[in-house]
C-alpha cells in the first residue's frame, strides 16, 4: 500500500514542523495519483504560509490537512502521474504546478486538455485558479529539462515581477522618476529591475541591509544599492515610487516622511524578510496611502488587452531570458542548493522561518 508522507506546519507556530504518514485511500473514478518529484521553497513560501488566512491567498486552504492546528505548506514544482482514471492522463506523464511539501498527491483533474488539467476537488473552487492549474511539460514553450531547477524557483516569482514592472510602466510610473525598491536582494525584487532595467525614463534604488549592498551592486539591474540606514541621504525633491518588498513599517514610515510629497505612489508588492502586514490604517503618513499590487489583477488586464495567447508570449520570452542571466556560470546571480527528501525539506523551512536567508541561494528539494 502506498503511503503519503507530509510536511505539514503549526498554525500558530510556523517553526513548529513535523512530517505525517497516512495510507494512499483507494483511487475513485476521476481521480488520479501523482509522485512528487521537486519543488522549489523560497522566503515567499514562508510568507505567504504566515498570512495563510488572508482572504486573497488562503494559503492554508489548497492542501487541507484535518487538523485544525496543522496546516500543508504548497511549494511549486514538477510531478509525474503514478496513476490515472482520468482520460488524457498517461502515467509517466510530467507537470508543473503547485503541489504540496509531500511524497505524493491525490488529485481530480477536470479540464484536461493539451496544455493540462485544472484540479476540481471541492474545496479549491473557490481559491485563486492560477494556483489550481497544471502545466503540461510536453506543451510548455518555456520548459527547457536543463532549467527545471531554475523554472521552479524563478517562474512563480518572476510572473510577479514581469507582471508589477508592466504594471508600472502602464500606469508611467505616476510620475515618477525615481523607483525605489526595499529588499533589493530579494529575488521577486530584482526581477523586476531585470524588467525595467532599460527603462530610461526612472532610475532605480536598491535598498537592502548593509550586509547585502555588494550583492545588489553587483547585479548590474540597480542604478545604485543603498544600505536601509542611508535612506536619508536620497534626494527628496526627486519625484518617486516606493515599491515595498520587504513589509517593514518602520521603513514605510521613513520613505513617507523623508519623501513627503514627492512621493507619487506607494506599491506593496510582498514581503520578503518580514511577516508584518500591510496594514497602515493606524499610520498617520505624509503622501499617499500604500496600494497593494496583485499579479493576477494585472494579467487579467493584458489578457484582454493583449490576447492570453500574447501575454504567455511575452512573459516566455522575458523569463527565458532571466533564466539565462541568473544561471549565467561567469558571474551567476543564484546558487542552487539541493536537498533531498523530506527530511531534508523540514530542516530547510525551518531555516527559513528562523530567517537564515542568503540572497544567492535558491533551495531545491529533490523527492523522486
Amino acid at each position: 500500500m502506498t503511503v503519503i508522507s507530509q510536511l505539514q506546519n503549526n498554525k500558530r507556530d510556523l517553526q513548529q514542523t513535523r512530517i505525517a504518514t497516512r495510507p494512499l485511500p483507494a483511487l475513485r473514478e476521476g481521480e488520479a495519483l501523482l509522485r512528487i518529484s521537486q519543488l522549489a521553497l523560497t522566503t515567499n513560501n514562508i510568507t505567504y504560509a504566515a498570512f495563510g488566512e488572508t482572504p486573497h491567498l488562503r494559503y492554508w486552504d489548497f492542501y487541507p490537512t484535518h487538523d485544525a492546528d496543522w496546516f500543508h505548506m504548497p511549494a511549486w514544482g514538477f510531478a509525474e502521474v503514478v496513476e490515472s482514471t482520468v482520460g488524457g492522463l498517461a502515467p509517466g506523464e510530467r507537470f508543473y504546478g503547485f503541489w504540496p511539501v509531500a511524497s505524493h498527491v491525490l488529485m481530480k483533474p477536470v479540464r484536461v486538455g493539451e496544455r493540462g488539467f485544472y484540479d476540481g476537488a471541492e474545496h479549491r473552487l473557490e481559491l485563486t485558479s492560477a494556483y489550481n492549474q497544471y502545466q503540461r511539460i510536453s506543451t510548455d514553450a518555456a520548459y527547457r529539462a536543463a532549467d527545471e531547477h531554475y523554472q521552479m524557483l524563478l517562474r512563480p516569482l518572476f510572473i510577479t515581477s514581469f507582471m508589477l514592472a508592466d504594471f508600472l510602466e502602464d500606469n508611467d510610473f505616476f510620475g515618477a522618476r525615481q523607483v525605489v525598491v526595499s529588499s533589493a536582494s530579494s529575488k521577486t525584487a530584482y526581477g523586476t529591475a531585470f524588467c525595467l532595467e532599460n527603462n530610461p525614463r526612472v532610475e532605480l534604488v536598491g535598498l537592502t541591509s548593509a550586509g547585502n549592498t555588494d550583492f545588489v551592486a553587483e547585479l548590474g539591474c540597480y542604478a545604485r544599492a543603498v544600505d536601509y540606514n542611508q535612506v536619508e541621504s536620497l534626494d527628496p525633491s526627486i519625484p518617486t515610487l516606493y515599491v515595498d518588498f520587504s513589509g517593514s513599517r518602520d521603513l514605510r514610515a521613513r520613505i513617507h516622511q523623508h519623501f513627503g510629497n514627492q512621493l507619487v505612489h506607494d506599491c506593496y508588492a510582498g514581503s520578503a524578510q518580514s511577516h508584518e502586514h500591510i496594514n497602515s490604517a493606524d499610520m498617520d503618513l505624509p503622501g499617499p496611502q500604500p496600494q497593494p499590487y496583485f499579479a493576477p489583477y494585472q494579467i487579467k488586464k493584458r489578457n484582454a488587452d493583449w490576447g492570453a495567447e500574447e501575454v504567455t508570449r511575452k512573459f516566455n520570452a522575458a523569463q527565458l531570458a532571466f533564466i539565462k542571466r541568473v544561471g549565467d556560470a561567469q558571474q551567476p546571480w543564484m546558487q542552487v542548493n539541493e536537498h533531498v527528501g523530506l527530511e531534508a525539506a523540514q530542516r530547510l523551512v525551518e531555516s527559513l522561518i528562523a530567517g537564515d536567508i542568503d540572497p544567492k541561494a535558491g533551495h531545491a528539494v529533490v523527492l523522486d
